[in-house]
């Protein structure tokens, strides 16, 4: 078996298949060996530089000659981060959120950095972007984008719910009222919500219902207009908005049982994030704006500093 191949006169292995297709020895070009070296001499410089390699099994490593770790080029991009937003929190620190409302540049600046704040703190319960979650008992943290609000959606009721929380109270009816004077109060609502108190009260088959919510004490946190109270958080029972099952069987439920009065009723409670510790009074502040230009927020004359 010949050395050479036989076209070129090029060395080979020694290998020839089919006698014709040679193995050849040619040398890989100049330029891939230079390639190869130094990438190995990368290699070299890389493992030295940085920290990389195990030197036992207690979790120990070598440090790397350049002293480098992720922590510290962490803080050097933060430094960058909190220098740039440095003017910004100083100066809505002392601010009210109606002021920062009323400073197109903060609140700009307010409604970026909030999001990260409303993800880690509200979207649990009010969902992404607050657009709400529902379980079994129908909506569990109210929907934060519509103009539906039971305790006042200017921006200083916002950020009052923010700090001090809320906790939704209404009395059980069951033992007060009768499982039938129940069912007619109900229909009553229902029929509010469906078509208006106007229509409803002019409606003779829920005339029963009608009776028993002007004499009970459904007026007293509802209102005579049954559009609620927002100094009591109750609910505006004349439009299309359930904070609850809105079916009929639903709100037999809430009336009969009540809401934070025992083991069987409705449970509305937001949290005080000012008791809790967690977020600063600048973080609620931005919390309050964020929420408000969601742009379900009622308009309000913006308070002074």
């Amino acid at each position: 078996m010949s050395d050479k191949h036989e076209a070129g006169g090029v060395p080979t292995t020694g290998h020839v298949w089919d006698g014709d297709l040679a193995d050849l020895a040619n040398q890989p070009p100049k330029w891939w060996m230079l390639g190869l070296t130094a990438s190995a001499i990368w290699c070299v410089v890389y493992f030295a530089y940085y920290p990389s390699i195990p030197v036992s099994n207690t979790h120990s490593f070598f440090k790397g000659l350049g002293g480098w770790t992720a922590i510290t080029e962490m803080e050097a991009d933060k430094s960058v981060v909190d220098e740039v937003r440095g003017k910004y929190e100083a100066k809505l620190k002392d601010m009210t959120p109606a002021a920062i409302l009323a400073d197109s540049e903060l609140t700009e600046y307010v409604t970026r950095s909030g999001k990260v704040l409303f993800g880690d703190n509200c979207a649990a319960c009010h969902g992404t972007n607050g657009v709400g979650t529902v379980d079994k008992q129908g909506l569990f943290a109210p929907i934060l984008r519509d103009d539906d609000w039971l305790f006042g959606g200017k921006i200083g009721d916002i950020y009052t719910s923010i700090t001090g929380g809320r906790q939704g109270v209404m009395t059980p009816h069951k033992g007060v009222l009768s499982d039938q004077q129940i069912d007619d109060v109900a229909h009553y609502v229902l029929a509010m919500s469906e078509e208006g108190k106007d229509k409803a009260d002019a409606d003779s088959a829920v005339a029963a219902g009608k009776k028993v919510f002007a004499e009970s004490d459904c007026t007293v946190c509802h209102g005579p207009d049954a559009k609620g109270m927002q100094a009591m958080g109750s609910a505006n029972l004349t439009d299309k908005v359930w904070r609850f099952d809105g079916s009929l069987e639903g709100v037999k439920q809430t009336i009969a049982n009540g809401v934070n009065a025992g083991p069987d009723s409705r449970v509305a409670v937001m949290p005080s994030f000012q008791a809790a510790g967690k977020l600063s009074d600048a973080e609620m502040k931005k919390l309050a704006v964020y929420v408000y230009k969601f742009g379900g927020g009622q308009p309000d004359a913006p308070a002074a500093k």
